[in-house]
């Protein structure tokens, strides 16, 4: 029996020793992006958005006296001229109004008629005399105000430009100085632009940039020059966007109100902003943020940056990457230096 158990072992020491080594282990699977898309830092550095043509100012129209509406001329986008009716209030209390001071201005003139005669008689003092002229002012004053608040009634363009906005319609009762058009003025244009409260800070007013317009309004078609005019310090409730004015240099004055307009910053953003990379990309070693990046063997290899700020977007590299490389985009805690990697999918930065 000894025997047989000797010959079983030696037979499966011998398999043992015969069986082929295990295959090597494949490279691992990792996702990559290119840096900047293969831009320059300058391609990379210009940011666009999205806008609309408004007027420099835009005036807000409403009657200057109470009542209810009882015609409306102009209509939405409308062209109008300076001193053009836009719209009427109900006349008949003013009317009765006007004819009420009026006579009571004709009584207090009379009155004072007699007073003169009879100063001039001697049988009154001038005191009384000094009274009735008083009084005769006061209703010839109360006359005026009335007729003026009678044309009040009458709402006409103060300056030529577009309707922008109806806000009233007729039957509709008004108070004193409730807005019922916004008015687009004829002159200077401008673009309207929301910025992220996340890119906020890297804009200055007089800040340089170009516009080009949807429709190519533009001569040629070619962008114009503009400049940040505005930067608004609070954010919008709803959206949480900074609003911005670029006001626009030798634009067409009747350049069409509304009209889809891209304003692009060439160098207003610094040039740190035009590396992004999404934040899994990162390889924290101790205090220092690194990227892998991927030779033209696959071979991957730590490249340390300098990380200017976290955001929303990712992490924004001010240095350490140039644009055009390919990094490791996810799973850079599983890699090491010198390693081979097979390349899933490629992605890019801004």
């Amino acid at each position: 029996m000894n025997k047989f158990a000797t010959l079983a072992v030696l037979v499966l020491f011998l398999a043992a020793c015969s069986e082929a080594p295990p295959p090597p282990a494949a490279p691992k699977l990792v996702r990559t992006l290119k840096v900047g898309a293969g831009a320059t830092a300058a391609e990379g550095a210009e940011r666009g958005y999205s806008g609309e043509v408004r007027a420099r100012i835009e005036t807000t129209l409403g009657f200057r006296v109470a009542g209810k509406i009882v015609e409306r001329r102009a209509e939405l986008g409308q062209a109008v001229k300076a001193g053009q009716v836009l719209a009427r209030l109900d006349p008949t209390d003013a009317a009765l109004q006007v004819t009420q001071a009026e006579a009571q201005r004709a009584l207090a003139a009379a009155d004072v008629a007699r007073y003169r005669d009879l100063k001039a008689k001697n049988y009154i003092s001038a005191s009384a005399l000094d009274a009735r002229e008083t009084a005769f002012k006061a209703a010839e004053a109360q006359a005026a105000l009335a007729k003026n608040q009678a044309s009040y009634t009458t709402l006409v363009a103060d300056r030529s430009g577009v309707i922008g906005q109806v806000l009233a319609e007729p039957g509709q009762v008004v108070s004193v100085g409730q807005a019922v058009f916004r008015l687009a003025p004829d002159g200077e244009r401008e673009i309207a632009i929301a910025l992220p409260e996340g890119e906020v800070s890297n804009f200055k007013l007089g800040q340089a940039a170009q516009v080009s317009f949807w429709a190519a309004a533009g001569a040629a078609g070619k962008p114009l020059v503009g400049r940040v005019r505005e930067i608004s310090p609070v954010a919008d409730p709803v959206t949480r966007t900074y609003a911005a004015r670029v006001s626009l240099k030798d634009a067409d004055p009747l350049l069409p109100l509304g009209m889809s307009a891209t304003v692009r910053f060439p160098s207003g953003v610094s040039s740190a902003a035009n590396l992004i990379v999404p934040l899994t990309a990162i390889f924290q070693q101790g205090k220092q943020p690194a990227v892998w990046k991927v030779g033209a063997d696959n071979t991957v290899s730590l490249q340390a940056v300098s990380v200017a700020a976290y955001t929303d977007a990712g992490a924004v590299v001010s240095g350490g990457l140039a644009g055009g490389e390919q990094i490791v985009a996810a799973g850079v805690n599983l890699l090491t230096a010198g390693e081979k990697v097979r390349v899933a999918a490629q992605a890019s930065s801004r």
